[in-house]
């Protein structure tokens, strides 16, 4: 059965509140109310799962947790914590083994530092798992991280000796040298397994992982078979990039085609002599030749030569419609796209040079490299995306970045390299996060610092993340994702307030680049972290009021409301929630939320003693909800209160129609003595009152009332009512009734 919406916001709400200020009881308290109302709702479940593990209260956030997880199977935080609750109770087996399934969650989700860290927690309570080992070490080897790496492989041949396994033992030792050829750990645990000998663990360094291996630990898997993808370099390249390759195509490709055509009239000795002159670099000279031989030699390699020797000889222009009838030939085709791209950067076409730059890198890295197709695209396609919202000048900056990278003989690993670093900022930091990537000076060098400082994170080690990040700042100053590293480690060290401002930095920084997404998705963030900060709050609904987007903006206001209501500020928490009343009203068909928000409002009012207009607040809901209880009941107090009696009772009247449909015996009863009790002179009150009692068989409570309505009536000056009441009064046998008969007796006289 579903529960009331309303309640379970207001008990998560609660729930969080509580967190944030460490009150785990009471934390716990709220977002069990919030389980009750909705059970099979995860974030519910896995919230007090968490505030129960904060409260050591580890048996019963296991269970929370657990159903959480099977609840959100998707998300592998629950999970994690999981582990985490194990791990503490002791249980370090059963928590080795679910951290080892969060780290496949989380590399399932790409996020492999997240991945590396869960494997580490398995590698470190339970040791000798070779399938973790290996992971590790496959994956420091992706992040770069040689010493790492070779660590982790020289603990699989240890572990793989001990078992005597001697072949993969051999194997593993093979690849951690092939990491560093020079390495004399290595190179001696090689020669001691060729002679039969034993090994012993790679000891720890300064870079080594941080877990301990304990010698004596039993061999719990040996489902690892070591892989021979990642120990397939990509070969070097040309020095001069894709161009460079394209152009010896070329060379090959035009002479094998004079040869075997026979030409050898005064077009084949252009040529010939052209392709000659360009091997001694003598640019001008070579192309003259070209442009002899080509009205008789159409061949797509002699336009190749051609147009990059334009292109050298600083004629783009030129050069352009040449290369672009090089584009379907797939031997030449990325060197074409390369020199494309060259091309149109010198003409000042920034948008045209972006788009065959990054054909360039997705062809190599799909067709030279033989990455995985899907995922080249899926990343590449983020880019030109993330490309389409940049300004000449931040493409510029970009296209400069990938000439950078396509020089050298370096450049296919460093195309692959800079695809890892894309994929990362497209999934951390979102397109905004792609351009700041490749806008910043100094992009290779800042993508290392970027991993420093994220592996410093994960390790705690926050002063050498910030040494780090400080020195990264210097070099590019206004690459924000750094930024955000620099707040996030200063959330880790407990410095909220600065983290807070730094965020704060960071957002306004993207609003004024206009990247209002981004800018959000941060002050989101803040708000997490001070949920009672009503400027942050504030800043964030302009964000998103600019951006257009005001169903996103409500729940904000309610928030802004419910937080100045706690703080004291009544009027500003009114303006706040009709502001959530007017955009709920025109973007959201949910009467119950605009009820919900009426309510508050009216209770503002009430509070401020403006009780007209929470009269025609409540009047309002009533035509939205009829049967809305609180809202009657309300109006009850606001008519007597301006002592107009007779709405006030007819009000009432209403409210005890309702609740005797509904037989509610109880709550007509509760609602009228309540009543009575604030209003004791209300004749209407009293009579109604002592009728129930007398209904429901209460003689001595109903002659009470009767007694006091009596002298109501008396002292208004309504005797024969009074006369009425006394008689009944009589009829229920009072103790004292010939008191009651003589005061009738004078009555009636």
């Amino acid at each position: 059965m579903a529960g009331n919406r309303d309640a379970y916001t207001d008990y998560m709400n609660a729930g969080h509140d509580a967190a944030w200020e460490q009150n785990w009881e009471a934390a716990i308290d709220h977002y069990g109310r919030a389980v009750k109302e909705f059970e099979n709702d995860g974030d519910a479940r896995l919230h007090l799962g968490l505030a129960l593990l904060r409260a050591d209260r580890l048996n019963e956030a296991l269970r929370e947790l657990e159903r959480a997880q099977q609840l959100v199977p998707d998300d592998p935080s629950a999970a994690e914590n999981a582990a985490e609750v194990l791990e503490r109770m002791g249980r370090n087996r059963e928590a080795a083994q679910k951290y080892v399934h969060v780290a496949e969650a989380y590399l399932a989700l790409r996020d492999i530092d997240k991945a590396i860290f869960n494997w580490e927690r398995a590698a470190s309570l339970t040791p000798g798992l070779t399938s973790v080992h290996a992971k590790l070490a496959q994956a420091y080897e992706r992040i770069n991280d040689r010493k790492r790496s070779l660590r982790q492989f020289l603990i699989l041949a240890y572990y793989f000796r001990r078992d005597n396994d001697n072949e993969r033992a051999i194997r593993a030792v093979e690849r951690a040298l092939k990491i560093d050829p020079r390495n004399s750990f290595a190179l001696n645990g090689l020669n001691a397994l060729r002679a039969g000998g034993e090994l012993v663990m790679p000891p720890e360094d300064a870079d080594a992982a941080p877990h301990t291996i304990r010698h004596s630990a039993p061999r719990l898997d040996a489902d690892f078979e070591m892989s021979d993808e990642s120990d397939k370099a990509l070969s070097e390249g040309d020095p001069r990039g894709p161009i460079g390759e394209s152009l010896n195509q070329a060379l090959s490709m035009l002479a094998a085609h004079v040869l075997e055509t026979g030409m050898l009239d005064a077009t084949g000795a252009d040529a010939l002599k052209a392709m000659e002159l360009q091997r001694q670099d003598a640019r001008a000279e070579a192309i003259d030749a070209y442009l002899r031989a080509l009205p008789n030699l159409n061949h797509p390699a002699l336009k190749m030569n051609l147009g990059v020797l334009l292109l050298q000889a600083d004629r783009p222009q030129e050069s352009v419609g040449y290369l672009g009838e090089v584009l379907s030939v797939p031997q030449l085709r990325i060197g074409a796209l390369h020199a494309l791209g060259m091309a149109n950067a010198r003409l000042g076409k920034q948008q045209h040079a972006a788009r065959f730059l990054v054909q360039c890198l997705q062809t190599i890295e799909t067709e030279r490299n033989k990455a995985p197709r899907a995922e080249v695209e899926r990343v590449y396609r983020g880019l030109v995306d993330a490309l389409e919202e940049a300004n000449d000048e931040i493409l510029v900056a970009i296209n400069q970045r990938f000439l950078r990278t396509l020089s050298g003989k370096e450049w296919p690993q460093r195309v692959n390299d800079l695809r890892q670093h894309l994929d990362e900022m497209l999934r951390t930091s979102g397109a905004g996060g792609v351009r700041d990537f490749l806008g910043s000076g100094g992009g290779d060098e800042l993508a290392e610092a970027v991993q420093r400082i994220d592996r410093y994170i994960r390790e705690e080690r926050f002063l050498l993340a910030m040494d780090e990040a400080h020195q990264a700042v210097e070099e590019a100053p206004y690459y924000l994702p750094v930024h955000v590293r620099m707040a996030e480690i200063m959330v880790r060290e407990g410095r909220l307030r600065q983290a807070i401002n730094k965020y704060q930095m960071v957002a306004q920084s993207y609003m004024v680049r206009d990247d209002f997404d981004r800018a959000a998705s941060i002050l989101n963030e803040v708000l997490e972290m001070a949920p009672l900060d009503t400027t942050i709050r504030t800043e964030l609904i302009n964000l998103l009021e600019q951006q257009g987007r005001q169903p996103e903006v409500m729940p904000h206001y309610l928030h802004l409301g419910k937080t100045y209501r706690q703080l004291g500020n009544i009027d500003g928490a009114r303006e706040a929630l009709t502001m959530a009343h007017a955009l709920c009203k025109r973007f959201s068909d949910d009467a119950e939320q605009l009820v919900a928000i009426k309510h508050q409002i009216a209770e503002i009012d009430m509070t401020r003693f403006d009780l007209r207009r929470a009269q025609r607040t409540y009047e309002e809901i009533l035509e939205l909800r009829p049967h809305d209880e609180r809202a009657r009941r309300q109006l009850i107090d606001i008519h007597f209160g301006q002592g107009n009696s007779n709405e006030a009772v007819k009000r009432l009247d209403e409210l005890l129609s309702q609740y005797a449909r509904e037989k509610q015996v109880g709550a007509i009863v509760k609602t009228l003595e309540e009543l009575v009790r604030l209003y004791p002179d209300e004749i209407a009150l009293r009579s109604r009152l002592a009728g129930l009692y007398r209904q429901t068989g209460r003689n001595s409570e109903a002659i009470t009332q009767l007694d006091a309505l009596g002298e109501l009536q008396l002292k208004a000056g309504l005797t024969q009512e009074a006369v009425v009441t006394i008689k009944q009064l009589v009829k229920l046998g009072p103790t004292n009734a010939n008191q009651y008969l003589q005061l009738l007796r004078q009555l009636e006289r």
